[in-house]
């Protein structure tokens, strides 16, 4: 069996023992499962692939250790977008564990120290906090630590020895810097200096930097990269640079298609987002599994 490096999400719901005894068997369970589903779903959009759902929980790996991090910092708003009358006297909540290492992927599973980790780091944590372990914490960019908080070391089940773990400040994003110093927001400004998307199609070639702010896909002329198919839209898609993440945007009537390598299947966006991370294809209107769709391929460089 072979070994992989990533970056391993465990997410579970908190508050459903409330739920169930304020709103009943029926309407806790179908609240439940679609908060779950909602959450694995955002996390697939955003660079992961969903491995498992453990009744109320999901088991996600990323290749992108920042898009690990965002995406779980994002997990509360996606709550708060579904409207259930049922969340009003019981609100439901996630802790999420976050490690990487080396893992095993074998009959639909997931094996390996860092799952290990991620699930003892998901069960410490309370309602609403992230807790992520040193391996992945090394994996952030300086800036990006600048969100997290040591809790030193703790004894975790499973390990013989206390392990360090780091609490991530949900509210901290990208765009409020007024704690940060100085030197840091001049570091940061060079570091996205250095990150690009690289999107092409047969002879068009085009690059993407954070400063160039959006780019339209689209038949239109407007569209800054035009691509002239009839299941293409006037202005199909949008791609721009955002707290550091390359995110595509569907307006279309058509819809989406991302793949990226390590996916067998091809992630549909309709009036939706997802995070771009390494390369893969982009159907526009037909997924790009279908030899006559108009696909472009893409790469995005994040030296950071």
């Amino acid at each position: 069996m072979e070994q992989s490096g990533r970056t391993v999400v465990f997410a579970d719901l908190t508050g459903s023992t409330g739920l169930f005894e304020s709103a009943g068997n029926v309407a806790a369970t179908h609240v439940v499962t679609r908060c779950t589903q909602a959450v694995g779903s955002h996390l697939a959009r955003s660079g992961g692939r969903v491995v498992k759902y453990l009744g109320d929980g999901v088991l996600v790996l990323f290749d992108d250790t920042v898009a690990a991090v965002d995406a779980c910092a994002r997990v509360q708003d996606v709550l708060r977008d579904l409207n259930f009358g049922e969340l009003r006297s019981a609100p439901l909540g996630f802790k999420v564990g976050i490690e990487y290492g080396s893992i095993v992927e074998h009959d639909g599973d997931s094996y390996g120290d860092a799952v290990n980790v991620a699930a003892r780091l998901s069960d410490r944590a309370e309602a609403n906090e992230i807790l992520i372990g040193e391996s992945a914490f090394n994996r952030l960019p300086e800036f990006r630590r600048i969100a997290c908080h040591s809790l030193d070391r703790i004894k975790v089940k499973g390990k013989a020895a206390p392990i360090r773990v780091w609490r991530i400040d949900w509210a901290r994003t990208a765009e409020s810097t007024l704690t940060i110093p100085i030197e840091l927001l001049e570091a940061q400004s060079q570091l996205r200096s250095m990150q690009r998307l690289d999107l092409d199609r047969l002879d068009q070639h085009l690059e993407l930097a954070p400063p160039d702010g959006p780019l339209v896909l689209g038949r239109g002329e407007g569209a800054g990269f035009i691509v002239n198919d009839p299941r293409v839209s006037r202005r199909h898609a949008r791609i721009e640079w955002s707290g550091g993440q390359c995110v595509l945007t569907d307006f279309s009537s058509n819809g989406t298609w991302v793949r990226f390598p390590a996916s067998p299947t091809a992630v549909m966006l309709k009036r939706d987002s997802c995070v771009l991370h390494g390369q893969g294809e982009i159907g526009l209107g037909a997924t790009p599994d279908d030899f006559t769709a108009p696909t472009l391929t893409f790469q995005v460089i994040n030296d950071v």
